[in-house]
């Protein structure tokens, strides 16, 4: 237990250049407060006594903003960076030394039953604002683009990019989708909704002061 400990503390402090002691990212970092909390919701989890896990990981999330499911399983090492917003669903299965920043879903998609979350390999870096959703395996070694949303396997030692996803290196080789994927200029849907609410809105203003004519 305590070996366990010792080596997520120094996953961190390989991770994090910002991290100065064990002392600060034992009290101050959410993603290692949520992991270790996540090990004892768990534990009664695996033992039937499910109204105490669930328990201990709805409070985890009030504290931590980082949801991880008791039913899920983890691996070593796992390191939460900043973690806002993460989702960790109850079938979901991390290997050991993965990476996953904030805002990460590993869900479901509402279609399947019994195994509905993806399985995650070993030293997987997952960027922020993914969505790797159903129960499919990211292969090891993998890199999972910021805001990609993945819908299908993704073999080891591949970089996922884009939404959806699509398989842009493999082994370190480029794949024929890569000459297609333009992160500068990619759509954000977000950002694309705001201006539509924003031009609306102008209408509308412009309408109550009569300056404009409906059409």
């Amino acid at each position: 237990m305590f070996d366990d400990l010792k080596e997520l503390i120094g996953a961190y402090k390989a991770r994090d250049p910002a991290a100065r002691s064990a002392f600060e990212i034992l009290t101050l970092y959410p993603g290692i407060k949520a992991t270790i909390s996540h090990n004892r919701a768990n534990y009664f989890y695996r033992h039937d006594m499910k109204y105490i896990a669930r328990w201990i990981s709805q409070r985890s999330r009030k504290k931590t903003g980082i949801e991880i499911h008791p039913g899920a399983t983890i691996g070593k090492r796992l390191v939460i960076d900043h973690g806002m917003g993460v989702v960790i669903g109850e079938t979901a299965e991390i290997g050991d030394d993965v990476l996953i920043y904030q805002g990460v879903t590993l869900g479901g998609t509402g279609k399947d039953t019994g195994k509905r979350h993806p399985t995650i390999g070993n030293n997987v870096l997952i960027g922020s604002g993914a969505k790797i959703l159903g129960p499919f395996k990211v292969g090891d070694n993998c890199r999972i683009a910021s805001n990609a949303v993945v819908l299908k396997e993704v073999p080891p030692n591949s970089t996922a990019v884009g939404v959806p996803a699509r398989i842009v290196r493999i082994e370190g080789q480029k794949t024929h989708f890569a000459d297609d994927v333009d992160q500068i200029s990619v759509i954000d849907p977000v950002a694309n909704e705001l201006i539509c609410m924003r031009d609306q809105i102008a209408a509308l203003l412009e309408l109550k002061a009569g300056t404009r004519q409906p059409k």
